[in-house]
């Protein structure tokens, strides 16, 4: 456990960077101002003593005059201190996030399926608040309040050992407790954090899909859903923070009864003279001290524990590894667009024992077009997925150009293989602003080219601001099939080698979707396309077509041999041609 918490701190620690010299500056200013305020009370006690007890002005005036340039030292100090710890924290925090952000970009598919979007958004916003907040805590309080308690209780055995030693029973005392209600909130600020995951997969599930739950009129559903999660949250806190509410009482009683007991034995000791009314004040003033730095450390103790949840979470996410990388000298360059299959087996868990993919063995010409048809859940999705490396294969390779996809540089391979996946995302800009996620130079000429390409043009000429017209984030502002035009658009401006339509075309209407094709084999032979889609129409003029059945490749020829051999595919024609019907509505009638 203890080499566990030292590979955290190494972790997070490593991302303080260019900030390590705010994070030094921090403590020494705290260290000097914490001497600054321990001076004060022996000069008070000084002037008490000798100055105003024997009326010596000139004295009282010249520690007076040293008292007001400790207390400017005091406050200089502070200010820079507090300055150095807020540029240190936010630094820190800044590179959290970068760090986070940038780790998770690296991330495969299987790496993002391990976290919820939700789980991922709490870590880059809640949690590393939460570590923010608690190093400018450490950097402060965790430096001044130790340095205050040792130089108070130094100053104070300097004046009388026997009435100070009243500061070593409050020490232990509240050690003692506030050790015992730290165990105690431990466990429910580990579990809070978990809730705000909860919580905010409520909020962006319903702000994502919030026309769905206006058309069903689910509000009251999802209002209820919302605070049940909020409650959660705010019951382990209330548990956590009802504990920690005895910090207080327990601090003011201690700091009173020190205060009586020193006042009492005090009088006692200046009736006997074996104290001043100087050093009798500098007591007062050191207890307080002392038992506000106790108040501190107990308030840091907080803020660790609450942290040390998010520290892990933050973590957890800084080394997790991309489980695809490149070869160490990866091949540079997509010849064609030739695919093979060579007996491919494929799970989405490594240790899994039911292959998603079960042998599937295929050759795919350069320029080919190539139709995939298959049942929900017949792993269509996942056999384009492996072309360009979103996954790997469990057994046997697929080969791209002739050579295994795990042995190209992947940016290269996934430059030259375009895939328009069956979930549509455009982002908020204008429409040029999303055609040049193809490709960033792309001129508008090349944009206008590939909108034709994709029957895109039609809809954008007619928007007030034509291409510059700005589209909301999630594409809200476009139906779904002008979705999956400018999605096709964007694929084609990359210029691929290989194009993916992963049921692209669904809401497109037959008559577009019937151009949209044409314009491929007119304008782009020597690109090899695969086009996954439910309807046969879309398919039937392919060079070729796939048909997937549970996993494995169940035929694989023309649609006329497909019609004379493959029982699958004449159901699903006759279905289809005779009335209404897909795919998946044949097949599970049988």
């Amino acid at each position: 456990m203890q080499q566990k918490e030292q590979s955290m701190i190494r972790t997070l620690g490593a991302q303080v960077k260019e900030f390590k010299k705010d994070s030094i500056l921090t403590p020494v200013f705290m260290i000097l101002e914490v001497i600054m305020e321990m001076i004060i009370p022996l000069l008070m006690a000084s002037i008490i003593d000798n100055g105003v007890e024997k009326g010596n002005i000139k004295y009282i005036c010249l520690i007076g005059g040293i008292m007001v340039l400790a207390a400017l030292g005091g406050l200089f100090t502070g200010v820079m201190g507090g300055k150095c710890a807020a540029s240190a924290s936010s630094g820190f925090a800044r590179n959290l996030r970068a760090a986070m952000y940038e780790n998770i970009q690296k991330f495969s598919f299987s790496n993002i399926d391990k976290y919820s979007t939700a789980g991922l958004i709490t870590r880059l916003t809640t949690d590393v608040t939460n570590l923010q907040n608690a190093y400018q805590m450490l950097l402060r309080m965790f430096t001044r309040a130790p340095a205050s308690l040792i130089c108070a209780m130094v100053m104070a055995f300097s004046i009388n050992a026997r009435l100070s030693s009243i500061y070593l029973i409050a020490v232990v005392v509240l050690g003692i407790c506030l050790f015992l209600i730290m165990s105690r909130t431990t466990k429910y600020f580990q579990q809070v954090f978990k809730k705000y995951d909860d919580l905010n997969a409520s909020v962006q599930e319903n702000v994502a899909g919030i026309r769905v739950v206006k058309a069903y009129v689910r509000e009251d559903y999802e209002n209820k859903k919302f605070s049940k999660a909020s409650y959660n949250v705010y019951k382990m806190f209330v548990k956590a923070e009802g504990i920690l509410t005895l910090n207080a009482p327990l601090m003011q009683f201690t700091v009173y009864g020190c205060i009586l007991g020193i006042s009492w034995l005090g009088a006692k000791m200046i009736s006997a003279d074996a104290l001043t009314t100087g050093e009798l004040m500098s007591l007062l003033t050191y207890c307080m001290n002392i038992l506000m730095s106790l108040m501190m450390l107990s308030m840091i103790f907080v803020m660790v524990t609450m942290s040390m949840a998010s520290a892990q979470r933050i973590t957890e996410v800084l080394r997790e590894d991309a489980e695809l990388k490149n070869p160490e000298n990866p091949v540079a360059e997509v010849k064609n667009g030739e695919i093979i299959f060579d007996h491919v087996d494929f799970s989405y868990k490594k240790d899994s024992k039911e292959s998603v993919l079960k042998d599937v063995c295929l050759t795919i010409h350069p320029g080919e077009t190539i139709g995939i048809l298959g049942g929900t859940g017949s792993a269509k999705t996942s056999l384009v997925s492996l072309i360009s490396r979103l996954y790997d294969v469990s057994k046997g390779c697929v080969k791209v150009g002739g050579v295994d996809v795990r042995k190209y540089d992947m940016e290269v391979l996934r430059n030259q293989v375009a895939v328009v996946l069956q979930k549509n995302v455009l982002f908020s800009g204008t429409i040029l602003d999303n055609l040049r996620w193809g490709d960033e130079n792309a001129s508008k000429e090349e944009c206008e080219r590939v909108c034709k390409l994709a029957c895109a043009d039609e809809f954008i000429e007619k928007m007030p601001d034509g291409y510059e017209t700005y589209i909301e984030q999630g594409g809200t502002n476009v139906s779904g099939g002008q979705k999956q035009r400018l999605c096709i658009a964007r694929a084609l401006l990359k210029k691929p080698k290989i194009l993916i339509l992963d049921d692209s075309t669904s809401a497109v209407d037959t008559a577009t979707d019937a151009r949209i094709r044409h314009a491929f084999i007119e304008e782009i032979p020597d690109t090899t396309k695969l086009i996954i889609a439910q309807r046969i129409s879309s398919v039937q003029d392919a060079d070729r077509i796939i048909v997937m059945d549970d996993g494995k490749v169940n035929a694989f020829g023309t649609h006329e041999e497909l019609l004379k051999t493959n029982s699958i595919y004449q159901e699903v024609y006759e279905s289809q041609t005779q009335g209404s019907g897909d795919f998946d509505e044949k097949r599970g009638d049988k």
